[in-house]
C-alpha cells in the first residue's frame, strides 16, 4: 500500500518556483481563489486514523493535521489535511515551499518573500493568515529537530 508521503510526492510535484509561476499568471483575486480551491480538491486526504490530536497544528482556526518524515537523504517530506476547503489549497502552497528540503533549506527559506510573490495573504482574513503562519512555524520547528 502506498503511504501518504508517496501519494503527496506523486501528486504534487510543484515546488515554490512552479507555485509562483502559477500564481503570477493568475490575474485577480477570483482567479487566484479558484486556483487555491482546485489545489485543495487535488489534496490526498489523510486517513481518519492519521487525524489524531498529536498532529494538529496549534494556532489554526481550522483543524489542520501535519505529518512529516525524513527520507534517507535527510530531506523532509510532508503530508497534511484540513477541515476547510480553502485551507487544503493553502496547505498545498505552503508545503510546496518545504517538501523535499533539508533542515538547512527549510530554515533558510524566506517564506515572507514567497507569500509576497504569490500575492495571496492580503486577501485572506487575519485569522486565516495567522493559521498559515502557524503551519509554516511548525514546519520550521520540525526542521530544527535534526
Amino acid at each position: 500500500m502506498t503511504d501518504i508521503y508517496t501519494q503527496w510526492q506523486q501528486q504534487f510535484v510543484l515546488d515554490a518556483d512552479k507555485m509562483i509561476e502559477m500564481f503570477t499568471f493568475a490575474k485577480g483575486w477570483e482567479v487566484k481563489y479558484r486556483q487555491i480551491m482546485l489545489l485543495g480538491k487535488q489534496l490526498p486526504a489523510l486517513p481518519e486514523a492519521d487525524k489524531d490530536k498529536q498532529y494538529l497544528v496549534e494556532g489554526c482556526e481550522s483543524q489542520v493535521w501535519l505529518h512529516h518524515k525524513q527520507d534517507d537523504d535527510g530531506r523532509y517530506l510532508f503530508a497534511a489535511d484540513a477541515d476547510a476547503r480553502i485551507v487544503k489549497g493553502l496547505l498545498v502552497i505552503v508545503i510546496a515551499a518545504f517538501n523535499g528540503k533539508s533542515a538547512i533549506e527549510i530554515a533558510q527559506f524566506d517564506v515572507e518573500q514567497y507569500f509576497a510573490r504569490l500575492d495571496l495573504l492580503k486577501h485572506l482574513s487575519p485569522s486565516r493568515s495567522n493559521g498559515i503562519h502557524a503551519i509554516v512555524q511548525q514546519i520550521k520547528e520540525l526542521g530544527c529537530l535534526v
